[in-house]
């Protein structure tokens, strides 16, 4: 009773609703899996043979790394928005500016998988209702292009007919324009991303309950055509042992010539490793929603351990199938690697003629829409509990009758327009959102990471409704460094840009908190912020953890910017 209690009295507009158990939340999280989809093709033409392996190691620190915010989450059954929001209140005895940075890093890491998802289904829809046109030196209308224009060559000819010959939707544009290191359009691709993503939000707008009752739905037709994709070529004997050897970097990026483990190959390693964690540590969404769980003691740790199962049989498997049926040079051709071909690659693995392969891109469609889904639902919670938390602005605090964060839902919606319009334009502007958006991820899994050694030091007295066994919570700790290495030597692999953009992106949270804290609060929290942990701001002036966390602090910044200096293309 106490706890529900603690809820209704925060001064908010309304309240998160208690509607799902742990197989609600199961479900939401069941759209992680589908994130493969973004980046397996950049990964392969990056990493070559090694591309399975990328995988599945960054898979298993993924789950490891999960028990430590399971057992963080505990701690709060009352608060929403992600183990961001609950490493937060770790850091705040420490920095008030640190704090918060953990709960903007988690969100700018996780609100574009909005726009980047709606940008990579629009392609696939495209693709099936108005193809590229496929042409060869055999072509009949080669042929005659060639007879027409003496002296042209056959590429030339098939370039010039396949331009010919291609839909006026795939290259109409309404406007676009190159700014800094990225380009953006409003295209086709634009409208049909932006169509989707109101859709969803339709159904976001119902609250956590009917969305996760949609999404068990949606999840059953994706997680099941998943796992035959993964398992049929295995069965059938597609796959091929030779291509995944040799076991060395590539020479270059996105070319098939077999590189060495040198510095450059390492760079190219570490790149795979970096962008592979945006959508592997993913499934850490399942704790977005502890308190809109019946029983948050029980709910929080089975919902992220069971989501992690899912996700550690599906990022393995996927990928290694894919691998090994298409080969090196299969991975690197350019519908691949940008995307926009992966749907038909995997439904072409499977065979059964083209009514199969039709459901199966149709699928990997609801694949992506269930991933925006559970993005949407994930990202803005941790909008919302920042609002209530005195981190964000108040007007994010709001929610609908249905218990839906409607306000934090259409700042996302307005902000993921935006950056849909950028990775609609090509593969590098997608790559670099990506990759921009990933370093937000990775400085949140720092912070957080390194918080629930400090919650035991600062918070041990509190019981927990999961412990994690100690050498997983120093586990974690050491986890923290190696993705600052990851972020540190491998953002620069998929924009020279990407790393500054992504502490710039990261900074922005100074001025919006000041506003909050300082503007609107008048330099006070939120009564209610510390409640979970049974305390007042007057407590946060003891640390027990002493000077520890700002070692950890700049021990993490030192490891990133050597990264940066010692590993290069």
């Amino acid at each position: 009773m106490s706890t529900i209690t603690t809820a209704l009295e925060q001064p908010v507009e309304g309240r998160l609703l208690r509607h799902i158990d742990w197989r609600g939340a199961f479900w939401v999280a069941s759209g992680v899996p589908a994130l493969v989809l973004f980046s397996i093709g950049g990964i392969a033409g990056t990493t070559g043979t090694l591309a399975f392996l990328i995988w599945t190691v960054s898979m298993i620190m993924g789950f490891l790394q999960s028990f430590t915010y399971a057992e963080i989450a505990g701690l709060f059954p009352n608060k929403s928005g992600g183990a961001s929001i609950y490493g937060a209140t770790a850091w705040l005895r420490y920095s008030k500016f640190i704090a918060p940075l953990s709960v903007w890093c988690n969100w700018f890491a996780w609100s574009p998988v909005l726009s980047l998802g709606c940008s990579i289904a629009a392609a696939y829809i495209l693709n099936a209702l108005a193809p590229l046109p496929i042409f060869t030196d055999t072509s009949p209308e080669v042929a005659a292009y060639i007879a027409a224009h003496a002296g042209t060559s056959a590429a030339d000819a098939i370039a010039a007919v396949t331009a010919a010959a291609t839909p006026l939707i795939r290259t109409w544009t309404l406007y676009g324009h190159t700014l800094g290191p990225v380009s953006f359009t409003l295209n086709a691709t634009f409208f049909i991303g932006a169509l989707l993503m109101l859709i969803i939000f339709s159904i976001q707008h119902r609250g956590i309950l009917g969305t996760a009752n949609v999404q068990k739905y949606i999840g059953l037709l994706v997680i099941i055509p998943m796992l035959i994709v993964g398992l049929v070529p295995i069965f059938t004997g597609q796959i091929n042992w030779a291509n995944f050897s040799p076991l060395v970097p590539l020479a270059a990026a996105y070319a098939p010539e077999p590189g060495a483990w040198n510095i450059a190959g390492w760079t190219l390693v570490l790149g795979g490793m970096f962008i592979a964690a945006w959508s592997t540590y993913g499934f850490e969404t399942a704790v977005c929603y502890t308190s809109e769980f019946k029983n948050p003691g029980t709910d929080t740790f089975k919902a992220i351990f069971y989501s992690g199962l899912l996700c550690m049989l599906l990022f393995i498997l996927v990928p290694f199938t894919f691998q090994g049926v298409l080969g090196l040079n299969g991975m690197l051709a350019t519908p691949i690697v940008d995307g926009s071909g992966v749907a038909d690659a995997l439904a072409g693995m499977v065979g059964g003629g083209q009514l199969i392969h039709s459901l199966l891109v149709m699928l990997m469609i609801l694949a992506l829409v269930l991933c925006i889904m559970t993005a949407m639902a994930g990202s803005s919670r941790t909008l919302y509990q920042g609002s209530v938390d005195g981190w964000l602005p108040r007007y994010l605090s709001h929610v609908n009758e249905h218990g839906a964060p409607t306000r934090a839902m259409w700042t996302d919606l307005i902000f993921n327009l935006i950056v849909l319009a950028i990775a609609s334009a090509d593969a590098t502007s997608f790559f670099f959102i990506l990759a921009v958006s990933n370093c937000g991820y990775i400085i949140f899994n720092f912070l957080n990471l390194n918080a629930g050694w400090i919650h035991r030091m600062d918070n041990g007295h509190i019981e927990r409704p999961w412990r994690a066994p100690s050498w997983l919570l120093g586990v974690g700790a050491i986890f923290a460094y190696v993705n600052a290495i990851f972020m540190g030597a491998g953002a620069k692999v998929w924009n020279p840009m990407a790393l500054w953009a992504g502490l710039i992106t990261a900074a922005l949270i100074i001025p919006v908190f000041c506003f909050r804290h300082y503007i609107q609060d008048k330099g006070k929290f939120p009564d209610h912020m510390l409640a979970d942990l049974g305390m007042k701001s007057s407590d946060l002036r003891v640390k027990k953890a002493g000077i520890l966390p700002y070692l950890t602090l700049v021990a993490g910044v030192v490891v990133m910017l050597l990264a940066n200096w010692f590993f290069v293309i």
